[in-house]
C-alpha cells in the first residue's frame, strides 16, 4: 500500500511522460512550460500529494543544474543523463520525506550528489583512495595549506577548457574538486558525503588541484609512477 505522501505514477500521466530518457540541456530537451505558473513551494506541496504536473514543474526548474553537477562528477554526457534521470526518480520516490527544513534546491542537490557517489561505489570507480596518506614529498616538503584557494586556478581560464580538464581527472579527485571548489560544499559536509575525514578531503583537494594544473599546462594527466 502506498504511503499517503508517496506520489503514484499513473499510466499516461505527466510524471510518467517525464520518466523518459533525459537529454542534456544542449541537446534540445524541452518540457511543458504551461506548468511553470505555480511557485516552487506550491509545486513541492502538490507533488507530495501525487500531482505529476507539479513534479514536472520541479523537474523543469532544476534539471539543468542537476545535469551539470552529474556531468562534472562523471565526466561524460551519457552517464550524466542516466544519473540525472536516477536522481529525479529518487526525488520522486522520496519527496514525501522533504520537510522544508532547508531549501528544496539544497535537498535536491544532496540527493543528486548521493546518487552519483553511490554510482561510483557500486561500480568501484573511485581509483583514488580517500584514505590515501600524504605522499612522502608532501610530508617532508614545505608546508602546504590544504583547502585554501588556488589563485592560479581561480584566474581567467576558458570555461570550456577548464570543464574538459576536470573531466580528465581521476574519479576520486574529480568528485572532491567538484564538491568543494565548484559546488561550494564545506570540508565537513564533503567528508560526510564521501565517507572520509576532513583531513582527507583537504589532502585530496590539494592533490586534485595539482593534477588539474598539470592537465591545464600539458594537456595530459601525470603518468603513474
Amino acid at each position: 500500500m502506498n504511503s499517503p505522501t508517496t506520489p503514484r505514477v499513473a499510466p499516461g500521466s505527466a510524471t510518467q511522460r517525464l520518466m523518459r530518457p533525459v537529454q542534456s540541456p544542449t541537446n534540445g530537451f524541452q518540457i511543458n512550460t504551461t506548468s511553470f505558473s505555480m511557485s516552487e513551494a506550491e509545486a513541492v506541496e502538490r507533488a507530495q500529494q501525487g500531482d505529476g504536473v507539479a513534479f514536472e514543474t520541479l523537474y523543469g526548474l532544476h534539471k539543468r543544474r542537476v545535469y551539470s553537477l552529474c556531468l562534472r562528477m562523471v565526466g561524460n554526457e551519457t552517464g550524466a543523463e542516466d544519473l540525472t534521470q536516477e536522481a529525479f526518480l529518487q526525488v520522486y520516490r522520496k519527496i514525501g520525506t522533504f520537510r522544508g527544513q532547508s531549501e528544496f534546491s539544497t535537498w535536491l542537490h544532496r540527493v543528486a550528489v548521493n546518487v552519483v557517489l553511490m554510482h561510483f561505489r557500486k561500480k568501484r570507480l573511485l581509483t583514488v583512495s580517500l584514505d590515501e596518506p600524504l605522499d612522502q614529498e608532501e610530508r617532508d616538503g614545505p608546508k602546504k595549506y590544504f583547502g585554501t584557494q588556488d589563485n592560479l586556478l581561480a584566474g581567467s581560464i576558458d570555461r570550456i577548457t577548464l570543464e574538459r580538464a576536470i573531466r580528465e581527472l581521476p574519479a576520486g579527485y574529480r568528485n572532491v574538486l567538484v564538491l568543494l571548489d565548484i559546488e561550494g560544499y564545506k570540508h565537513n559536509e564533503a567528508a560526510v558525503l564521501m565517507g572520509c575525514t576532513i583531513g582527507n578531503t583537504k589532502s585530496q583537494l590539494h592533490k586534485a588541484r595539482l593534477k588539474l594544473r598539470l592537465i591545464l599546462k600539458t594537456g595530459r594527466t601525470e603518468q603513474s609512477t
